[in-house]
């Protein structure tokens, strides 16, 4: 049995399990609370943190390391491109969202909206939320003029630079924080990622206590 540790407010999780999905592997999910990890996360990973991926006795944490060693172990649907530049392209974009993104967006929004919400009680900091939007537009900017240049993030095909970017995205759409009207090459990319068979299960996530914004399941928007 292939089992991931994950919580749909990480985009982290969603990652792996679209990764999954477009790999076409069989695997179940175990919700993990990222705000308040249980003793036994700990026992799995010092940093208490999901996705943990766990398949005949092999434990896998974090984010790099499960990315990395379902690309290798499950080599039929590849999702990093066979040319050396159009591998580092793509794992340019990945770092882009896993790390820029985070920082000036996931942190801004969705740790104010959901994490201070379920792991402390407190309310969101609304200075910090309109940094987190203003960032966010600087992103979609970019996601944009990708887009408008090409089929995909990184180039002509699907790869993990698009898993990863919906990932994120997908967090923040379902709290409803995205002006897609607003960029329509963006828009168009994202359509596409929702329509594929991967994405399925992540627009029947439910964050306990938050509804999705009304399109966030909606194909066409």
């Amino acid at each position: 049995m292939v089992l991931l540790i994950h919580h749909p407010v990480s985009p982290a999780s969603r990652k792996a399990r679209i990764l999954m999905a477009e790999k076409r592997m069989l695997f179940v999910l175990k919700e993990e609370e990222p705000w308040n990890p249980s003793p036994d996360m700990y026992k799995l990973t010092p940093s208490g943190e999901v996705p943990v991926f766990i398949s005949d006795g092999n434990v896998i944490a974090g984010n790099y390391a499960i990315t990395e060693y379902l690309e290798e172990v499950s080599r039929d649907v590849r999702l990093l491109p066979a040319d050396a530049r159009q591998r580092a392209e793509t794992r340019r974009l990945m770092e882009w969202f896993d790390e820029k993104f985070y920082k000036e967006v996931y942190r801004n929004i969705v740790l104010e909206k959901v994490h201070k919400r379920f792991g402390s009680g407190n309310p969101p900091d609304s200075r910090v939320l309109k940094v987190g939007i203003n960032n966010l537009n600087f992103h979609l900017e970019y996601v944009d003029w990708l887009a408008e240049r090409q089929n995909y993030l990184a180039g002509e095909d699907f790869s993990l630079a698009d898993i990863t970017a919906a990932a994120h995205l997908s967090v923040i759409d379902y709290l409803g924080d995205i002006p897609w009207d607003s960029y329509k090459n963006a828009k168009l990319w994202y359509s596409k990622i929702k329509s594929r068979p991967s994405f399925k299960d992540i627009l029947r996530d439910n964050i306990k206590g938050i509804l999705p914004a009304k399109h966030y399941a909606n194909l066409d928007f």
